[in-house]
């Protein structure tokens, strides 16, 4: 699972994958600041079995917090994308080079209008054009890649369907898309208009999560209003990254308490400086109140449970303990797609259990489970195989 930061330079890009990462990257106000990616391990949350189980997960073996389950990810913070990138303007190819391999993409927009499409300071710029602009530079960058394919495809004496899908898989594979992709792209779009083509394959293979980012300055909760009006199909996340990394960090010096996507709470209020204390009451009023969180850990899972589709899965050796071999409660949670079946997840955790498969046993009914059994979020399963 690899999930891309994209977005124009100078938008919070580096301070998205700080705010989720808490690794510290160069944050300036300067153009181009990323120039090589910034890669580091993110989470997921979603609610631990463990008390819909009545157990307790062995905190030195799974990152199980008051019930709270955290599953990483990688993410990848590119260099900022200006118009003209798939001509290599800018940091275009190497931007574009960068996001191959990434299953969905969050867009950071700097959603106060204080930056323009190159990242340099102004007034009242319209983020909806650093919207229209990204989506078709990606586009133009598949475009570009389909047109050759196409060319070699026409060199074929044979032309049928499954020649074409088999040599645009050839020549796509490396930007992460796959046969099935292709299938459902040409089932929408004609390869005859290349840049629909292109548009519709990107959306299926690399679709976009907008962070609406700043959003605890005014203008910026001005301008989440016009972009949710203009985009009703797209999914705008409020959020504020910088928000996101002082609520961290006070968490970590113990004067609150607070896991990520969840309101907060002051332990302490002796041990808070003036500065801390405003700073907190701004991010407690401006952003936690009006929307629910500082929309980072939200970002991350949306993009992967509802525009990805993918569940958690919890493998065991024991389903009468819930355990692992060396007892460990509830060790590991798996991301899979909705849809997956037993089989498939059993090679999916290692190809000697896949080719020695038998079958399965779920936790909460202890039935038996074939093959063909399709996997369903929060299963608790032991794969049987052969010894």
């Amino acid at each position: 699972m690899q999930i891309g930061l994209v977005g124009k330079p100078s938008c919070g890009k580096s301070s998205f994958f700080k705010a989720a990462t808490l690794i510290d990257v160069k944050i300036t106000g300067i153009p181009f600041c990323t120039i090589e990616p910034n890669v580091g391990i993110g989470y997921i949350t979603t609610d631990c079995v463990c008390k819909k189980y009545g157990v307790k997960c062995n905190p030195q073996n799974s990152i199980c917090k008051d019930g709270k389950r955290f599953i990483p990810v990688k993410l990848i913070d590119v260099a900022g994308l200006v118009p003209g990138a798939h001509e290599g303007r800018g940091l275009g190819n190497k931007f574009l080079d960068d996001l191959r391999q990434a299953s969905v993409l969050i867009h950071i927009v700097d959603c106060s209008g204080t930056r323009d499409a190159e990242g340099k300071i102004t007034t009242n710029y319209d983020p909806s054009f650093d919207v229209e602009f990204l989506e078709k530079e990606i586009d133009l960058w598949f475009a570009g890649v389909i047109k050759r394919a196409i060319e070699k495809f026409a060199r074929i004496s044979t032309s049928s369907k499954s020649d074409l899908i088999q040599v645009l898989t050839e020549n796509l594979s490396g930007l992460g898309i796959t046969k099935e992709h292709i299938s459902l792209a040409l089932e929408k779009s004609s390869i005859g208009n290349v840049e629909r083509f292109a548009n519709v394959i990107r959306r299926i293979s690399k679709p976009i999560v907008i962070a609406a980012n700043k959003i605890d300055l005014k203008s910026s909760q001005e301008n989440f209003e016009k972009l949710k009006e203009k985009y009703k199909d797209l999914l705008i996340i409020p959020t504020s990254a910088e928000a996101e990394i002082a609520l961290k960090k006070a968490s970590e010096k113990g004067l609150i308490e607070y896991l990520p996507g969840d309101d907060f709470k002051i332990l302490d209020q002796s041990r808070l400086d003036e500065e801390q204390r405003k700073g907190l009451e701004t991010i407690k009023n401006e952003v936690i109140k009006k929307y629910g969180s500082a929309g980072v850990q939200e970002c991350l899972n949306k993009a992967v449970f509802s525009v990805l589709d993918y569940i958690v899965v919890y493998p065991v050796a024991d389903i009468n303990k819930l355990s692992d071999k060396k007892g460990n409660v509830l060790p590991d949670a798996f991301l899979v797609k909705n849809g997956t079946t037993l089989k498939e997840f059993a090679f999916s955790i290692h190809s000697e259990i896949g080719e020695r498969f038998i079958g399965g046993l779920e936790a909460k009914t202890k039935r038996k489970l074939g093959a063909d059994y399709t996997l369903k979020n929060n299963d608790v399963i032991e794969i049987l195989f052969k010894r």
